[in-house]
């Protein structure tokens, strides 16, 4: 990556992960979720986020805990995978910097607990954002009314985000988990980019990574988008490649050969 930098001009590796909050790529979906997020949290009130991967989903969460200032609010993580209901409330236990120890209605006691003292006692609202929440059972999932269950339901304390893959709208739309997402305030969704977006957003990239000239011609905007499709984690992919053949055979700007042969290094 150090060659496109030199080669190209750019003073930061483009289309990394390691990207800015500020430096994200704005369009209106992407700051009418934000927004509608943020909103309900700031409401002590459950959302979930659903979008299909590689769309912008773990950006949006990171933009989200940005937003929510640390003199207020107490944010905690969890990746979820698939585990039992126990195990589940271990790892939300561990988040919290809670010994995960002991039965399952121990672990609900001593998690509820904590973000009870939280909210009481230290006077910022906690939050806990379930990433990856398409892998979790239809089970645990029920989790979500017991952790935000307060004085017989009458108190709102705790602010779960939800954030999954097109899966866990299908999963809450089951009867059984009907009480589930009833509980959630506010369903917010991610899309791919459309063809004109795609390229804005490679020029974007460029742009915040330093590039004072795009080092993509039009053809290969559009190779990039018929390719990745929108796919944000793809284009960064696809554009990452392309930047490394161009350089690699002397050109100063992409074409759609190095677009297709990118193509042809990356996923199978």
């Amino acid at each position: 990556m150090n060659e496109i930098r030199a080669y190209f001009g750019f003073t930061a590796e483009p289309c990394t992960r390691e990207i800015r909050v500020d430096h994200h790529f704005r369009l209106q979906p992407y700051d009418e979720a934000l927004e509608a997020l943020l909103d309900t949290v700031q409401r002590r009130q459950s959302a979930a986020l659903i979008a299909p991967a590689g769309t912008g989903k773990s950006q949006l969460l990171r933009a989200l805990v940005d937003r929510l200032p640390e003199a207020r609010y107490r944010v905690r993580y969890v990746k979820v995978t698939d585990l039992s209901k126990r195990d589940m409330c271990r790892e939300i236990a561990c988040a919290l910097g809670c010994e995960p120890k002991g039965s399952y209605n121990w672990l609900v006691r001593v998690v509820q607990d904590h973000f009870a003292n939280h909210f009481d006692v230290d006077g910022v609202r906690p939050v806990l954002i379930l990433d990856e929440a398409h892998d979790m059972r239809p089970d645990v999932l029920g989790l979500l009314r017991v952790l935000t269950n307060y004085d017989m339901d009458s108190r709102l304390v705790l602010s779960v985000v939800l954030a999954g893959q097109p899966e866990l709208a299908a999963m809450l739309r089951k009867p059984q988990l009907e009480a589930i997402a009833r509980r959630i305030a506010h369903y917010a969704t991610l899309r791919t980019l459309s063809r004109d977006e795609t390229a804005r957003y490679v020029e974007h990239r460029c742009v915040v990574a330093g590039a004072t000239e795009l080092p993509f011609d039009g053809a290969s905007l559009d190779a990039v988008y018929e390719i990745g499709g929108g796919n944000l984690r793809a284009t960064d992919r696809l554009v990452s490649k392309a930047l490394h053949l161009a350089a690699k055979a002397d050109a100063k700007v992409v074409d759609t050969t190095h677009v297709v042969n990118a193509r042809r290094n990356l996923w199978p």
